[in-house]
């Protein structure tokens, strides 16, 4: 058969066969009288088996040891070329990663493409530095993609930066809160963590939907993040949570100044020091957590609360009968 039959055939180009001929893969059997090569269903076969290995993404090189090698083993190269092809994926994945926040910024011109490229690599630097710089100019005018910022928020371990980055993204708006309540179920707790600290200096009601939810996440430091922002924003329910992290000893201080903004209300300073108190009584508190409770009840208004205290100054646990005196002291002179 004709170079040019079996290029029809085999759908490889005369062109090609006669580089794979220059490179020795594969030979025509015979020649015309006119001298015109001439291929047998032999070489045709070599052929196809050759198209076959490119398609794996072996170089020529490789399908001629692959073929004329008796002693060739394909398992070494067959792995060598699952983790070439796993690095371009994600070579390429990456890429198309870069591309779409790129796009997201929607840029009006090259120095707007140019920026967030700059912005982008900065947020990805390994200086602690620039990576902060480039969380505080994302809010001078640099179009960049909210995503891309929550990203850097739940991977950012240095505290400045991660300060700066949930600084940018509170001045982005409410638009990364759905982003940061995916972080709420990673399985890795720092993410978790991080992305409820986000979520805290998030305005919006969408951000305060997701805290009220983490009330209920199975990480304890998850919802003590949640209760007190909720806290702070005024958000009555989360009063026992706020307790259990005094009695716990978990962000104890936080938590009474948590109540003690809450307390600004009447009614609502009224229920926390009658469960303040109820807790004091509980037999199963133990001393250190009554003295952490006797001390929240100092930013506790109310008649409740002084009833309390005087009763705790004469309490059989000296060092809670100090701190009530010393409160009540203080209360006076208010």
């Amino acid at each position: 058969m004709l170079i040019g039959e079996v290029a029809r055939r085999s759908g490889v180009s005369a062109r090609m066969l006669r580089h794979y001929e220059s490179l020795g893969l594969v030979r025509p059997s015979g020649r015309t009288g006119s001298g015109y090569r001439e291929y047998s269903w032999e070489d045709i076969r070599r052929i196809f088996h050759i198209e076959s290995l490119r398609s794996l993404g072996l170089s020529l090189r490789e399908i001629g040891r692959a073929l004329d090698d008796p002693g060739f083993t394909p398992s070494a190269l067959v792995g060598d070329l699952i983790r070439q092809t796993r690095e371009r994926i994600a070579a390429e994945t990456e890429l198309l990663k870069r591309l779409r926040r790129i796009d997201a910024a929607n840029p009006a011109d090259w120095e707007d493409v140019l920026q967030v490229v700059a912005l982008l690599q900065a947020l990805g630097s390994q200086s602690a530095d620039a990576r902060q710089r480039a969380a505080l100019s994302s809010a001078d005018g640099v179009p960049v993609p909210v995503e891309v910022l929550v990203e850097a928020a739940l991977s950012e371990t240095e505290p400045n930066v991660a300060g700066a980055l949930r600084w940018a993204l509170a001045r982005s708006g409410d638009g990364g809160s759905a982003l940061l309540a995916k972080g709420l179920r990673s399985p890795v707790a720092a993410v978790r963590e991080r992305a409820v600290q986000s979520l805290a200096e998030l305005p919006g009601g969408e951000a305060t939907a997701h805290l009220r939810d983490a009330l209920t996440n199975p990480d304890v430091a998850v919802r003590g993040y949640a209760a007190l922002a909720l806290g702070t924003r005024g958000v009555a329910e989360v009063v026992p949570t706020l307790i259990d992290m005094i009695v716990e000893g978990r962000n104890d201080t936080d938590a009474a100044d948590a109540l003690s903004k809450l307390a600004s209300d009447t009614a609502t300073a009224e229920q926390i020091a009658t469960r303040l108190v109820d807790r004091l009584a509980h037999d199963t508190t133990e001393a250190p957590a009554r003295g952490r409770l006797t001390q929240a009840l100092a930013g506790i208004p109310g008649t409740t609360a002084s009833r309390a205290l005087v009763e705790l100054s004469h309490d059989e646990d000296r060092a809670v009968a100090l701190t009530a005196a010393y409160l009540l002291q203080l209360r006076d002179a208010r």
